[in-house]
């Protein structure tokens, strides 16, 4: 886990009578306990002084210089900011006491203010290898579901890397997650409530991922291979005439980080190539009607993919105020998925129909970034200027093969989207006597021209050949945002505002057979504030407030059907607008000398929930699967985390999340492919989820993680979601002197994870098991220099 508890101290020192600079005056930190020596220093010619790594606490203030009276004042120094200045010492006759500072310092993954946990992705014993999809599937707080992150039970999560938006993993809607390498990141840090200085988006917080980089003196970095198996064996055997499922199916991660730093200029390189082969789907569907009619089917998708990612790029230390920072991110995902789709006739068990498909995807995405930043000479106080450019190309082709008893039609469609976002930020930082100030503005313009074709067959097409064409997304969203810490010696208080402004044109071709443009705009504010009360140095309670923003992105309104489904047709719904959600929690933090005990109390009401609506609306049985604003929902648990040493070789974390779900009752408009009405009655459950990870030292530095992970039916869309479980294990071996590390793990080592659900349609409802690949033994290799 990321730590850090140590901070940094300054001030000034000054004559009271003339307000003049006192250099080479004596600063020295004692103990408050004992008045042993801490740390000291010497003011400058400017009269300002600053003392590194200071550990938070209690401290006594010595100032002296020759002419003046000794200056001796407590000092707190708390955990809330990583820089603290004191201002202004004025020496003079009497003493001048000063009042109580704060220091942000992780003793653990969650901090002291408890709106974030961070942790060590290398600590992962039981994923090494794998996404970073899959390493985030046993920390506390996280599910995932259908290549989504959730946190506390909810998707609409804003995924970040390096603390920007990219591409990668999406500028709206999380993408991605699967196919980036955990051998690239850092750390993770999950943000539950973030403050103004964030997007306003992502109503259940935040993900931010830290890719790596090594900033020391000289040639130095890591290089590794991972590999693996999945799909060991088959768990449940394909229906009649149809491709066999992948099985065995290899995964290879090279991965190299390098770093170069001489004198003021630092150089640094990371690559990562994951290629895979998955067997992504396996589905068995049962619909029934309620004319009687009763399909078994089977989605099976065999996917192969490989996701290069690179990041590169130097930093330019001009001096030591002034540093710029210029990098690029280069990213190529290819993805083949060979699908077959079999229909049968649940009473005769007389085939209905073969759909068979090859979806050839790529998807590129470049960013460039320059940023600036300038440190006064107040530690802690700076102002940052960004600027990153991201190009993205979604350029996908699918073909299909669609066999009834009577004919056999080949079809096809193209669909080509480009992304092109620019985002220029301004923060500026300035730690006070009680705490911090930051401030900035961020402008983006963001446009997404989409152009879908369609490739019908002469006769019997399925596609809707008035439904392709071109679409232009355009979005600018200019904001400002203050936000400001205090902190005395019992009580911290936080404060913030982002004003932003959100212009959203969606520009429709006029030749589509059922939408026009649409779009939206507002001005609105996004406040948060946060309140601790300390009632010793190891008990804490927090009270969080926090107004966020979810708007339809792209994929939500993107008016072109998808047919990557032979009878689920998904459609986005140009007409969408913002789901606006406000966040209240009650948060108490208690460290041990061996571990931390956390718990949260938590509610979230949204206002014009976005979700996907499935309705049928002629004899055909398709499904059509809609973007739709569906009312209020609700979010309502109780979230807790127990760390424990429980000796020096065994570490235990248990995560506990409960909580109860709702959407209110609704009726929605669909527009397409004729209008139609679905009422919906009210959705609720109780659900949650229970994770175990144990980590165990053995001899000759070896570590073992064994994580249980329970997760209680659920409530998605017009139906439930069953419980599901899985175990991982993992064994690491430090080799070569630490400089090398051996791993075996094991994903879903019993193979127990299958997905099943529950869906009820205005006249149909149907049933699903989803045995996707989840069983995934990998070994590798890493070595530092």
């Amino acid at each position: 886990m990321a730590q850090q508890t140590v901070v940094n101290v300054s001030g000034a020192v000054k004559a009271k009578t003339n307000a003049e600079n006192l250099p080479f005056a004596s600063v020295i930190l004692k103990n408050q306990v004992d008045s042993s020596f801490v740390a000291g220093t010497i003011t400058n010619d400017n009269g300002l002084f600053s003392i590194a790594e200071v550990k938070p606490g209690d401290y006594f203030l010595e100032v002296t210089n020759i002419g003046f009276k000794k200056h001796v004042a407590p000092l707190f120094i708390g955990s809330n900011s990583a820089f603290i200045s004191i201002g202004a010492i004025m020496m003079e006759e009497n003493v001048q006491e000063l009042n109580e500072v704060l220091i942000t310092a992780n003793k653990n993954a969650v901090t002291s203010t408890m709106d974030k946990k961070t942790y060590d992705v290398a600590s992962n014993v039981s994923q090494s290898g794998g996404s970073i999809l899959q390493s985030m599937s046993n920390l506390p707080g996280v599910t995932t579901q259908d290549g989504q992150v959730q946190l506390r039970g909810n998707s609409q999560v804003m995924v970040l890397i390096d603390g920007k938006q990219t591409a990668i993993t999406g500028f709206g809607n999380q993408n991605g997650l699967d196919n980036i390498p955990a051998s690239a990141v850092e750390k993770i840090e999950i943000i539950n409530n973030p403050s103004a200085k964030f997007d306003a988006n992502g109503n259940a917080g935040i993900i931010n991922i830290i890719l790596k980089k090594e900033d020391q003196e000289g040639l130095n970095g890591k290089v590794g291979l991972s590999t693996g198996l999945g799909a060991l064996w088959v768990r449940k055997q394909n229906l009649p005439g149809i491709r066999p499922q992948y099985q065995g199916t290899p995964k290879i991660n090279p991965s190299i980080a390098l770093n170069y730093r001489k004198k003021k200029v630092n150089l640094f390189l990371q690559a990562d190539n994951l290629y895979t082969q998955t067997l992504n789907k396996n589905e068995f569907i049962n619909r029934t009607y309620d004319d009687g009619t009763v399909i078994n089917q089977q989605m099976k998708r065999n996917r192969n993919t490989n996701f290069f990612t690179s990041k590169a790029g130097l930093d330019w230390f001009i001096n030591d105020y002034n540093t710029i920072t210029v990098s690029g991110l280069f990213s190529k995902e290819s993805i083949k998925d060979r699908g077959d789709q079999p229909f049968f006739d649940g009473e005769t068990d007389q085939s209905l129909r073969l759909w068979q498909f090859l979806e050839d995807e790529v998807l590129t995405a470049a960013m460039a970034t320059m940023n600036y930043e300038h440190k006064f000479q107040q530690p802690g106080h700076k102002l940052n200027i960004g600027f990153n450019y991201t190009f993205d190309r979604e350029d996908e082709k699918y073909f299909f093969d669609n066999s009834r008893p009577t004919f056999t039609t080949n079809e096809s469609f193209f669909l080509i989207a480009d992304q092109k976002v620019a985002d220029f930020t301004l923060d500026y930082t300035r730690p006070m006597k009680h705490g911090v100030l930051e401030t900035g503005l961020k402008f983006r313009s963001r446009t997404i021209p989409t152009d879908m074709q369609f490739n019908p067959s002469a006769t019997n097409s399925v596609l809707d050949t008035g439904a392709d064409g071109k679409a232009t997304y355009k979005e600018t969203i200019p904001a400002i945002y203050g936000n400001y810490t205090y902190e005395v010696k019992k009580l911290e208080a936080e404060i913030g505002l982002r004003l932003e402004y959100v212009d959203l044109n969606y520009t429709v071709d006029p030749n589509h057979n059922t939408y026009s443009s649409d779009g939206y705009d507002y001005l609105q504010p996004f406040p948060n504030a946060r309140i601790t009360y300390k009632l010793d140095d190891n008990h804490r309670f927090s009270v969080f407030y926090n107004r966020r923003v979810d708007r339809p992105d792209e994929g939500d309104i993107r008016i072109f059907p998808k047919y990557d489904d032979a009878e689920i047709i998904k459609v986005g719904n140009p007409a969408l607008q913002p789901q606006f959600t406000n966040s209240f929690e009650l948060g108490y933090k208690n460290d041990w000398d061996k571990g931390y005990f956390y718990g949260a109390l938590y509610h979230r009401i949204s206002d014009g929930t976005i979700t996907r609506i499935a309705t049928t609306v002629d004899s055909t049985n398709l499904i059509y699967n809609i973007s739709q604003n569906v009312g209020k929902s609700y979010n309502t648990g109780i979230e807790l985390v127990i760390t424990r040493a429980i000796s020096d070789k065994v570490n235990m974390n248990l995560n506990l999340n409960g909580y109860h779900n709702q959407i209110d009752a609704f009726t929605v408009l669909n527009k397409y492919p004729v209008e139609n009405t679905f009422t919906a009655k009210k959705q609720e459950i109780y659900s949650g989820n229970i994770k175990l990870n144990t980590n165990i030292k053995f001899a000759n530095k070896t570590e073992a993680q064994l994580t249980a992970i329970y997760l209680a039916p659920d409530i998605i869309p017009q139906g439930t979601i069953k419980a599901r479980f899985s175990l991982d294990v993992g064994v690491k071996k430090s080799v070569q002197k630490d400089k090398g590390e051996l791993f075996v793990n094991a994903t879903d080592l019993l193979n127990t994870m299958v997905i099943r659900q529950k869906i009820d349609g205005n006249n149909f409802s149907y049933t699903s098991s989803n045995y996707y690949e989840t069983q995934v033994i990998r070994f590798g290799y890493s070595y530092k220099f």
